[in-house]
């Protein structure tokens, strides 16, 4: 069965995967608030950092980059099997929840689209191969992709020691290692060339793209989001840093900022690396089916929108996200429709 394709730009906002705005996905399976017990039976190392609230409640101290990285590590061996996972000092600790989101509605869109089938479920299986532009130290996309849906994945990165990392973690995990590749992208300037191949094809490309323009810029708005944690702590907000809340997200992916910058900041910030990957997308039309990647300002949707209609895509679409008091969105274009082919 084939989807009809369309021109118009369309809200992803269909019946099965309707919801409230600020809670996460139906099928993301980070619900409400951490099961403590639960986690520490999977990693017993997250007791020596679990903490009480002032409601008498389990939870850890967001500001601790080390308990934050404790705490990734128990969601990732309990919600995904991968038991071993670890990061180098200093990189992107990535706030697990917001990251399934992208995926799960990203399950939706092929599911809409280009893999619709009659009982309207997400496509599984490692048939689709899916491209983790920017995989970081964490490969957390990857992970959350093939041991969610069984898809295989090819994920690049510009650093060598995020390469090294995201491959020793694929390594370690029989889950990861015949789901995962694990690519440099030797040319910075580049976002697609040496990365897809002549006879590869990808039916999707997923990217979290650096947001700052500039080391400051991404050191001030560090520094802003410290400083409203601490404020809300200091009002006992209940800790209401749950799983589903832009609070925590936060925490996990600014309080380790460490100094890596290519994973925050790049010149011209985030709408000139994703006009550089919309531009470059073109060339690559036939190997890709759905190019996506998360727009963190919202100001920068509607120039995006314009390049790709200039660019004479066949469909767009825009896939609002809300984790607790966080918005964001998805960007997603192709090319070709079903009937093009």
């Amino acid at each position: 069965m084939t989807s009809k394709p369309s021109n118009q730009k369309h809200r992803n906002r269909s019946p099965s995967t309707a919801k409230k705005l600020g809670q996460l996905h139906p099928r993301n399976p980070h619900q409400g608030r951490y099961d403590f017990a639960v986690l520490t039976r999977a990693l017993p190392e997250l007791a020596d950092h679990t903490i009480t609230n002032p409601n008498g409640e389990p939870t850890i101290n967001f500001s601790d980059h080390q308990a934050v990285r404790v705490l990734n590590k128990a969601l990732l061996a309990h919600y995904y099997g991968v038991k071993f996972w670890d990061i180098p000092e200093g990189y992107l600790c990535p706030p697990i929840p917001g990251r399934a989101d992208y995926i799960h509605y990203i399950a939706d869109l092929l599911a809409q689209t280009s893999h619709v089938n009659d009982d309207n479920t997400p496509p599984t299986g490692k048939e689709l191969h899916a491209l983790d532009i920017g995989t970081g130290a964490s490969a957390i996309y990857p992970i959350i992709g093939s041991q969610s849906y069984g898809w295989r994945f090819t994920a690049s990165d510009i650093d060598p020691v995020s390469v090294n990392t995201a491959a020793l973690i694929c390594d370690a995990n029989p889950k990861l290692k015949s789901a995962v590749k694990v690519k440099l992208q030797p040319e910075p300037k580049f976002i697609f060339k040496n990365i897809i191949g002549r006879q590869d094809y990808f039916d999707v490309v997923v990217c979290n793209p650096p947001f700052h323009a500039s080391l400051e810029e991404a050191m001030e708005a560090n520094s802003r989001k410290q400083h409203n944690l601490q404020r809300h702590r200091g009002k006992n907000e209940n800790e209401k840093i749950s799983r589903h809340s832009s609070k925590e997200g936060n925490a996990a992916q600014n309080l380790n900022f460490g100094g890596q910058h290519k994973e925050l900041w790049s010149e011209g910030g985030e709408i000139a690396f994703l006009t550089k990957m919309a531009k470059e997308s073109q060339s690559f039309a036939e190997h890709v089916g759905w190019f996506t990647t998360l727009v963190s300002k919202s100001e920068n949707v509607k120039p995006l929108q314009l390049l790709l209609k200039q660019l004479d895509v066949a469909q767009m679409r825009i896939i609002e996200m809300s984790q607790g008091q966080k918005n964001t969105r998805v960007l997603a274009w192709r090319f070709n429709t079903d009937e093009d082919a």
